[in-house]
């Protein structure tokens, strides 16, 4: 650290980190990819969107706030899988 010639107000760090040291982390992300799932109750449904909302501004990019039309992270919409669910057709595949 040197503070040096006329008028030095500011603080000069020199060739630190000049080497190409990596600052940060990074992700490789491709268009239209899930960055964010969130599985909630049906009353939290805006909460959590507009917490998620808040977070896109922390990504560089366009993002948008999907809510899905299926349970949980299953493949069956919301009515299906009550209906699958009351016949006994569901088989738990998962934890």
């Amino acid at each position: 650290k040197t503070l040096s010639c006329a008028g030095a107000d500011r603080l000069s760090t020199g060739m630190r980190g000049a080497f190409g040291k990596p600052y940060g982390t990074a992700a490789r992300v491709k268009i239209g990819q899930v960055l964010i799932s969130i599985r909630t109750k049906e009353e939290k449904v805006q909460i959590a969107a507009e917490a998620l909302r808040r977070a896109k501004f922390k990504f560089a990019g366009r993002q948008k706030v999907h809510v899905s039309n299926k349970f949980g992270f299953t493949r069956f919409g919301k009515d299906d899988y009550k209906k699958w669910q009351e016949r006994g057709r569901l088989i738990p595949d998962g934890i």
